[in-house]
């Protein structure tokens, strides 16, 4: 009787723990600013699907959204999954906050359906994974397809093609004597590097860190300031202007061309209906550099239960659901069966993504880069813009940067 009371006590301890180890929580801290916050229903759908897993999803505020990420690893209560960006990536390495998660990338299912480029985007710097692509933007040119038309213009393929249509499209259209629209709108203020980087940083030659004073870079720099002192096909105020001023003008039809991404197109539809249109940046110097926007997710290395932190991150990233969480968003799934089918901005808008990521790119995650981006290169586009400063001078303070 002892034996089998004993027997049964056993068996009642195993089952237990069997139904401990098979029921997981995720902890997965996320930033959405829209209201119309999807991850209740994703969460729900999820959960549908794995009983076994409860997830609970915190959306982080995202002015303190890496304060409080980086402060969680340290004091050893970290979420076992999170939204990432690359510029955060090579700080979380050097914690050893994040899980390698390759290995499961090579055996998901969703692995194909993933658009090209975006896993080698956001590879580590020794090419391992420990990020899933969950929602992007690439810069492309925005265009205006009238006045192109109006002077039968085709759309630039090289850098040599921009500067004749920017040309132009630079004119005094009512007759007063004064110019009135501008071949391109150029963000020579803060920001505005992104810009500077599709002329300079695709040229043979050419690399931010290495290479900045290659006579290929520095080509690309003069070829900036040319367009503004020497054609004069950029608005006068371009050495100040931000990301308000140069969208405004063109949304207003004082220039014909500018950059962004995808996140200005509805709001450009709005304002010119049909009159507008995208591309991508054009070839200069033998290649073509644009920049990519990221967001992935991640699982940590201190989480309890990393296959369900994987699971989890692996279906915000799989067809259908990454269209429902990038509703929300305003970016662009990751996915290639979400892209065919996208509906919140017109394909057009999407199709000049897609056929720009080939050649997107990120700037090197370095400490030196946050100055670069918000001191360095804006004081040094403006005084060579003005000319305070020459363009190889602008390239030697931006070499100096990366060089201490």
């Amino acid at each position: 009787m002892r034996q089998k009371t004993l027997g049964l006590a056993a068996s009642l301890l195993a089952l237990t723990a069997g139904m401990a180890s098979a029921e997981s929580t995720v902890r997965f801290w996320y930033h959405f600013d829209n209201a119309d916050n999807p991850m209740d229903e994703l969460v729900s759908t999820f959960e549908e699907q794995n009983p076994e897993i409860t997830v609970e999803a915190e959306n982080i505020p995202w002015n303190s959204y890496y304060d409080n990420l980086y402060t969680s690893i340290i004091g050893g209560n970290a979420p076992d999954a999170a939204m990432v960006k690359m510029f955060a990536q090579p700080r979380l390495i050097e914690m050893g906050a994040l899980e390698p998660i390759g290995d499961r990338i090579d055996s998901w299912e969703g692995k194909d359906d993933l658009q090209d480029n975006l896993l080698e985007l956001t590879a580590a710097e020794d090419g391992s994974s420990y990020y899933l692509p969950v929602q992007y933007v690439v810069l492309y040119m925005y265009y205006r397809p009238d006045m192109f038309e109006e002077l039968g213009l085709e759309v630039p393929q090289t850098c040599e093609e921009f500067r004749e249509a920017a040309n132009a499209l630079t004119r005094d259209t009512d007759d007063d004597g004064q110019t009135d629209v501008y071949g391109f709108g150029f963000r020579g203020g803060k920001g505005g590097h992104d810009h500077w980087a599709s002329f300079t940083l695709g040229r043979e030659g050419a690399d931010l860190t290495d290479n900045i004073e290659s006579e290929a870079a520095v080509a690309g720099t003069q070829f900036v300031v040319d367009l503004f002192r020497e054609d004069g096909v950029f608005p006068p105020s371009a050495p100040n202007d931000g990301f308000q001023e140069t969208i405004g003008a063109f949304k207003a039809g004082k220039t014909a061309m500018t950059i962004h991404h995808i996140g200005s197109a509805n709001g450009m539809v709005e304002a010119l209906g049909d009159k507008v249109s995208a591309a991508p940046v054009p070839e200069c110097g033998g290649g073509r550099w644009t920049a990519y926007g990221d967001e992935s997710t991640a699982v940590m290395s201190s989480a309890e239960d990393k296959d369900a932190a994987w699971k989890w991150i692996s279906f915000l990233s799989e067809a259908g659901n990454n269209a429902l969480f990038n509703e929300a968003t305003g970016q662009l799934p990751v996915t290639k069966t979400d892209r065919d089918e996208w509906s919140l901005h017109p394909k057009r808008f999407v199709e000049a993504t897609a056929e720009s990521l080939p050649f997107a790119n990120l700037l090197p995650n370095r400490p030196e880069t946050s100055d670069f981006v918000n001191t360095v290169w804006p004081v040094a586009m403006q005084r060579a813009l003005t000319g305070e400063i020459t363009a190889e001078e602008m390239n030697a303070e931006i070499a100096e940067l990366y060089s201490e």
